[in-house]
């Protein structure tokens, strides 16, 4: 699926982005998935939508996607409101196989998305300077896969990289946009508390 996903600048007046989280059960396969849309102007909640579900596919490094898409588009479908972006915790194109669960995800929903990474997973970079802002690029046998990009000063910087129908400077600004007190998005935050309250809650 990887040579349909689409590159180009994302969208200039999103009105609205939604984080995408997924939280794991310890010792099974349950799982929750959450969806949280803000409003892209003020980062104030506009809508969220919870589902849990049994993850079926095995749990193989590089294949989360496998795992974690079906309750995420059992969340996704379950919201009234279409977010103009969406943000994975995880990775697009820096991905072994180049189809990160941004990746995927975009291609199921025809939504432009990105990956925000806490980690990395795959590459090689210099460490970005020490600034809100600065970036590296994060490069794998020579190709540029996405960047490293420091949102906080002097805090580790997140790994960014594009899903579908973006590229990296789009994602670099949406990204820094989204991060104006923490390291991480504030999709991405409040998509992690909602999936581990629902699964606490399922």
């Amino acid at each position: 699926m990887r040579h349909r996903v689409v590159l180009r600048p994302g969208p200039t007046r999103a009105r609205t982005v939604a984080g995408l989280d997924v939280a794991y059960a310890d010792g099974s396969d349950r799982v929750a998935a959450a969806v949280v849309v803000l409003d892209a102007g003020n980062l104030l909640p506009v809508q969220q939508a919870t589902a849990t579900g049994v993850a079926t596919f095995p749990y193989v490094p590089g294949l989360f996607a496998f795992r974690e898409l079906p309750t995420l588009l059992d969340a996704l479908g379950r919201l009234t409101v279409t977010p103009d972006v969406l943000v994975c915790d995880g990775q697009g194109l820096a991905h072994p196989e180049r189809f990160g669960l941004a990746c995927h995800v975009g291609l199921e929903t025809g939504l432009p998305t990105i990956g925000v990474a806490k980690t990395l997973f795959i590459g090689e970079y210099e460490e970005p300077g020490p600034d809100r802002g600065d970036w590296s690029p994060l490069t794998d046998g020579g190709e540029v896969i996405g960047r490293v990009l420091r949102t906080r000063a002097g805090v580790k910087p997140v790994f960014v990289s594009v899903g579908h129908l973006f590229d990296l400077d789009s994602a670099t600004e949406l990204t820094l946009a989204l991060t104006p007190k923490y390291r991480l998005p504030e999709t991405t935050r409040a998509a992690d508390q909602l999936s581990r309250l629902a699964l606490r809650a399922g």
